[in-house]
C-alpha cells in the first residue's frame, strides 16, 4: 500500500519538578510525534527533540514518503538520509528520521496484524530494565522515593546523575546502596568531568563498587573514554548521541557497553544496524531511555538492558495508551499490532 499522508506535531510536557544533571537543567520534555497513513491504517512514531524536527519532517521527509510503498522501510530510511545530505544528517535530522522510521514499523505491523517485535524476529520476551533518574538537585527524601519506586518495579540495577559536587555525589551513591543494598550501582556524569577529574572520581567509584560510569567525559572525547576504560574497573558507557552505524563504529573501542537511543539513531532500523556493529566487536548495547519504544527490541541479541528513566516512565503514559508496565525488573512489548501504542486524546493539552 502507498503512503498517503504524513503529519507531525510537537508536544511539550512539564516535568514533575525542575531537574538537573551534571551539565544541564530542564523543566519540560518535548516529544515530536509523527503519524504515517496507508491503506486505512495509521502508524505512530516519536522522538524527543526540538520543535525544529517537525519542520525537518514536513519540509524534507514528506516528499520522500508520499506515494511510496510503506513496506520499503529500509529503502525509505536510506532515501530520507539522502534527502537531508545537504543540511547534515546527525542530531536533529536523524531524530526526525527516527520518528518516521518508528511510525513505518508501527504501520507495517498494523497492516499485517502483527506486533513489531515479531516483525523483528522475537516472540515477545521481556527485557531487563534498570532504574534511572536520581537528579543532582533531588533532596535525600526525593532520591529515596525514586529508589523505592525502582525497587517496587523489581529493578536490580539503579543509576543516578553525578557531576555537580563530588562529596555530595559520593554520599548520594552511598544512600542508594543503603536503601537498595542488593542493586548494582550505576552513575551518569553527562560529560561533566575533565579526563583527570573523571579518572580520580572513577577510582573512588570503583572503591564503592559502582559497576557503570556513563559519559565520564564528553562522548565526543573518544580518546578520553578509551583512556578511562583502560584505567577503571567499572564499565565505561556512552553512545546515547550516536546517529548511525558510523557513530557506533567510532565508539566501539572506547566503551564497555554501547548505549543506543532509537529516537536518535534512526528508529528501529538504525538501532539494529548500530547494535550489529557493536556485536561484531563483542560489545553489548543498552537502550537509552524511551522504554515503551525499546521494549520491542528483544530480538537484538546483544541488548543488555533498557533504561527505565523516571522522566519517560512518567511521560509516556501521559501521551500514549498501551504503554507496557515494568514487572520483576523487566519490560515486555505489547502483543497488539505495531508497537501497540496510540496517542491519547488528552495529549492535545500539551500540543504546541
Amino acid at each position: 500500500m502507498r503512503i498517503e499522508r504524513v503529519s507531525a506535531a510537537a508536544y511539550k510536557v512539564p516535568t514533575a519538578t525542575p531537574e538537573e544533571d551534571g551539565t544541564f537543567d530542564w523543566d519540560a520534555t518535548t516529544a515530536v510525534i509523527v503519524h504515517v497513513e496507508a491503506g486505512g491504517e495509521v502508524g505512530a512514531g516519536w522522538t524527543y527533540s526540538g520543535t525544529a524536527a517537525v519542520t525537518v519532517i514536513t519540509d524534507l521527509l514528506c516528499d520522500v514518503l508520499i506515494g511510496r510503498d510503506h513496506r520499503e522501510i529500509t529503502a525509505l530510511w536510506e532515501d530520507m538520509r539522502r534527502a537531508c545530505r545537504n543540511v547534515g544528517i546527525a542530531g536533529l535530522v536523524m531524530q526526525a528520521i527516527s520518528a518516521v522510521d518508528i511510525a513505518l514499523w508501527d504501520l507495517a505491523g498494523r497492516c499485517l496484524g502483527a506486533p513489531v517485535h515479531e516483525l523483528l524476529g522475537d516472540a515477545g520476551r521481556p527485557v531487563d530494565i534498570y532504574g534511572s533518574g536520581g537528579f543532582t538537585n533531588l533532596t535525600p527524601a526525593q532520591l529515596t522515593e525514586q529508589v523505592d519506586a525502582w525497587k517496587a518495579a523489581g529493578c536490580r540495577a539503579m543509576k543516578i546523575k553525578i557531576g555537580r559536587d563530588d562529596d555530595r555525589d559520593l554520599e548520594r551513591i552511598n544512600q542508594v546502596h543503603r536503601r537498595a543494598p542488593g542493586a548494582a550501582l550505576m552513575v551518569d556524569a553527562n560529560g561533566a568531568y575533565t579526563r583527570g577529574h573523571a579518572r580520580r572520581m572513577g577510582h573512588l567509584l570503583d572503591e564503592l563498587g559502582v559497576t557503570w560510569f556513563e559519559e565520564p567525559v564528553s562522548s565526543d572525547d573518544v580518546k578520553g573514554l578509551a583512556l578511562l576504560r583502560s584505567a577503571l574497573r567499572c564499565d565505561v558507557a556512552a553512545g546515547e548521541y550516536v546517529s548511525d552505524a558510523y557513530g557506533a563504529a567510532a565508539l566501539v573501542g572506547a566503551v564497555d557497553c554501547l548505549q543506543l537511543d532509537g529516537t536518535r539513531c534512526g528508529g528501529y532500523t538504525g538501532f539494529r544496524a548500530a547494535a550489529a556493529v557493536a556485536g561484531a566487536h563483542g560489545l553489548d548495547v543498552s537502550a537509552h531511555c524511551s522504554p515503551a519504544l525499546h521494549a520491542s527490541l528483544a530480538a537484538v541479541g546483544n541488548l543488555r538492558n533498557i533504561e527505565w528513566f523516571v522522566d519517560h516512565a512518567r511521560l509516556e503514559p501521559m501521551l500514549w495508551v498501551g504503554v507496557p508496565a515494568a514487572a520483576d525488573g523487566r519490560v515486555a512489548p505489547n502483543a497488539a499490532p505495531g508497537h501497540g501504542l496510540r496517542l491519547r486524546p488528552e495529549a492535545e493539552e500539551y500540543r504546541l
